[in-house]
């Protein structure tokens, strides 16, 4: 098994823990501290290594904060765990904060008293949010100290550093070989740029790692020349013969330790990007560099998959739905017994998944919340949380696996016995939602807050809505979540040829339920519509090819569009799937993807 159903986090230790980083920061002189979940590549998943927040206060979100003062500790986290962290941490210890709405700045300039010295981790942080902060606190004699991690020093038994080894990702896969990404990108360039996002790195060197879980990204950092050459900071043994030809003369192999000496050499221009390389890169250079804050030149041409990349993806999803047909069969078949849990059917699903030789691991760790748990958008199940699945109620199942050739990330959710009249009638807005999205053609140039509200609409007109985005941009056996593309109410990202997304709206009600579909897409191009002029339109491909459960679908709801779309999907589901399958599998499908 990849997933395991440990306990990973101990909220009981949150306050021994916190006590004892006050005691040090009292030491220090210090006022408080942030933790941020992060690491010094400042991606958005870490190492257990990196995992401070959730070590100190037992939240283990993918994002978020704390802040932590003499008197009080605030949990930052934003609307996918506002139930999450209830759960997670110790209330009379940790207060929970909505973030984005309430910034960390703007809640230490009303908590923390004038005069305050807090320390922050110059690894942990870019420049984009240290300007924000200072910002906040603007007039309040408020200092943000640069200092060791705090949490380190009480960290007693904090693990090792990962030390998995790279390996070549083939071109057949990536579409482009590296040194023409080298030299597309340095052309642009005015000097070098630093490049510490671990994607960026295997996506422009085409190499990949194992350093974060569900990841296949290494740890590793680059600086990336106007010539084309390329210095690359990584620990020496994760280097094999192979990967050492792979990446040839012109990139330069350095220890990891020599980055702070090399920066402090650089001489000339060097592109820092201002939301994700840590100040302490800044900080490291010499006299005769310059730093341009700016956008790391990989993630926009990342975010524009070539066509290799694009069929690569597609046939992964082919692949992983004929997995997702296997288990959803196997859930019909199964479910009557009564005896099914939550890990048995994530332990099922993984199962399903790994007898493709092409997997190399799960996304995420799956997602399978019965019930209540449902409604928590994150939750990940361990043996103390596992419950049964019981007739009433709905399931909701978000998983995806890393294969060679791409990323994939589905979810369904299936009713367990007959559901209520609301269920259905939300899963049906939910369905609609994800309708409008895959139907969407809109000009050229719009960003994803200019679509969003497309699968919101029918969950809307019942007064309704979820707290999340509706769609995260997707890596091609890369990270599940990647940026700059979005589908939210705050992405100003414009919309381009070749990026995938997610679209997943839900709907949610703590203690009772939770509804999430989800679909991978990738933006198309080139078609083009004449009314009183010629616009260049985009549009999107459904690369996901799995059935939805029409148990929960009131037909009278549809209108003649959404149905001939739905249909449209199953016929297409069937047609490609159905050779996959075999037996009671392949009637299952049949019947799943009949005509509505």
């Amino acid at each position: 098994m990849f997933q395991s159903f440990e306990e990973t986090a101990q909220p009981e230790q949150g306050p021994a823990r916190l006590a004892a980083l006050r005691q040090e920061l009292a030491t220090r002189g210090l006022d408080g501290f942030i933790v941020p979940r992060a690491d010094r590549f400042m991606g958005e998943y870490v190492a257990p290594r990196d995992e401070r927040l959730s070590w100190l206060t037992g939240f283990t979100g993918s994002a978020g904060l704390c802040v932590v003062l003499a008197d009080q500790a605030g949990v930052f986290i934003d609307g996918r765990y506002t139930v999450q962290v209830r759960a997670q941490v110790d209330l009379d210890h940790f207060t929970p904060v909505p973030w984005p709405a309430t910034r960390p700045g703007q809640w230490l300039a009303a908590t923390a008293r004038p005069g305050a010295k807090i320390g922050i981790d110059p690894w942990l942080h870019p420049p984009a949010d240290l300007e924000k902060l200072r910002a906040d606190v603007e007039g309040m004699g408020i200092t943000f100290v640069e200092v060791d991690n705090a949490v380190d020093a009480i960290w007693a038994d904090q693990p090792a550093p990962p030390a998995e080894p790279l390996t070549v990702h083939p071109l057949d896969f990536a579409g482009e070989p590296h040194g023409e990404k080298c030299a597309r990108l340095a052309a642009d360039l005015e000097g070098a740029a630093m490049i510490t996002l671990p994607d960026s790195v295997a996506w422009l060197l085409n190499v990949r790692g194992a350093d974060i879980p569900r990841n296949p990204v290494p740890h590793a950092m680059a600086i990336l020349h106007a010539d084309a050459s390329v210095d690359l900071f990584c620990d020496p043994g994760k280097l094999d013969d192979a990967v050492r030809a792979h990446l040839g003369d012109t990139v330069r192999l350095h220890p990891e330790a020599a980055l702070e000496q090399h920066l402090a050499d650089h001489n000339g221009p060097l592109l820092l990007d201002r939301a994700s390389c840590p100040i302490a890169v800044q900080r490291a250079l010499g006299p005769k560099a310059h730093a341009l804050l700016g956008e790391d030149p990989c993630i926009l041409p990342k975010a524009r998959k070539t066509p290799a990349e694009i069929s690569g993806m597609r046939a992964a999803h082919i692949r992983d739905a004929a997995a997702m047909v296997r288990f959803l069969a196997w859930l019909d078949r199964e479910r009557p017994n009564g005896s099914l849990t939550e890990i048995d059917v994530a332990t099922a699903l993984e199962g399903f998944r790994r007898q493709d030789n092409m997997l190399r691991d799960i996304s995420f760790d799956s997602i399978v919340g019965s019930g209540a748990h449902g409604a928590i958008v994150h939750y990940r199940v361990t043996h103390a949380t596992n419950r049964p699945l019981q007739q009433g109620e709905l399931l909701l199942v978000d998983s995806g696996g890393q294969y060679l050739d791409g990323t994939t990330d589905i979810t369904r959710t299936i009713p367990i016995g007959p559901v209520g009249a609301l269920e259905a009638d939300s899963y049906t807005r939910v369905l609609q939602g994800l309708i409008a999205m895959s139907r969407a053609r809109w000009p050229k140039g719009l960003a994803g807050r200019d679509l969003d509200a497309l699968a919101r609409y029918p969950l809307w007109l019942a007064g309704r809505d979820y707290d999340h985005g509706t769609g995260h941009g997707v890596g091609a056996y890369l990270s599940v979540h990647e940026g700059p593309q979005r589908l939210s109410r705050v992405s100003e990202v414009p919309l381009e040829a070749g990026m995938i997304l997610s679209n997943e709206p839900g709907h949610y009600r703590e203690g009772q339920y939770g509804i999430r579909l989800e679909n991978l897409i990738v933006v198309q191009g080139g078609a083009e519509i004449a009314e009183q002029d010629a616009r260049a339109m985009l549009s999107f491909e459904t690369l996901t090819l799995v059935p939805f459960d029409r148990r929960l679908i009131l037909l009278g709801s549809l209108s003649g569009e959404e149905q001939a779309w739905l249909d449209a999907y199953h016929a297409e589901v069937a047609a490609k799937i159905g050779p996959l399958v075999e037996g009671a599998d392949a009637t299952w499908l049949e019947q799943a993807t009949a005509p509505l």
